[in-house]
């Protein structure tokens, strides 16, 4: 059985978030904890991302936000060689943010695994086509959503329907899809 490993972002993902609902809702997801939420450590942060990864029993399948796609990235090999798949949505730029920085410069290699990552035309923690260089140099897949801002809360993905059919396609399993309750589940959605 493939476990979900739950990788929030900077300042975590709060209640109401996609990712805190999921890691209520879907059975065996496995939320990572990190020491310092505010002023993180990229060696501190990658430590609990591989000590969350390598205690579950086989394959897992990572969904992070924001900071934690950036995160993800930087894992060592004995970590990345257990992941099944990811869903990396929201990506960071940590070069543009000072607080942030310690997560620079951003891996550009080939992820060893399938991967999607999922941006916003307008998100205002990382352009669209930092995004896609991304996305080009992990080789994810690239779903390109117009005008959902940040994918979080604030931007209106509570349930979020579009992510748990992306999440189901990385696991090979049904997972329980919530009915469509966002602003935002119907954008238009453009995949390179």
């Amino acid at each position: 059985m493939v476990s979900i490993i739950i990788v929030p972002g900077w300042r975590d993902s709060g209640p109401g978030h996609w990712q805190s609902l999921w890691a209520e809702q879907l059975p065996g997801a496995v939320r990572v904890r990190q020491e310092d939420w505010v002023a993180p450590s990229r060696a501190a942060w990658v430590r609990s991302i591989t000590r969350t990864i390598l205690d579950q029993g086989g394959p897992v399948v990572v969904v992070a936000h924001s900071l934690g796609c950036i995160a993800t990235a930087h894992l060592p090999a004995e970590a990345s060689a257990r992941i099944q798949g990811a869903l990396l949505v929201a990506p960071a730029d940590p070069e543009r943010r000072g607080v942030l920085a310690d997560f620079a410069p951003v891996p550009y290699r080939p992820l060893p695994y399938h991967s999607i990552l999922v941006a916003s035309s307008n998100d205002p923690y990382c352009p669209v086509r930092t995004a896609g260089a991304y996305a080009r140099a992990w080789g994810s897949d690239f779903v390109r959503m117009q005008n959902a801002g940040h994918i979080n809360l604030e931007a209106g993905f509570g349930p979020w329907p579009l992510g748990l059919a992306l999440l189901q396609s990385l696991t090979g399993t049904q997972v329980p899809v919530a009915p469509a309750t966002t602003a935002h589940t119907n954008d238009l959605l453009e995949s390179a």
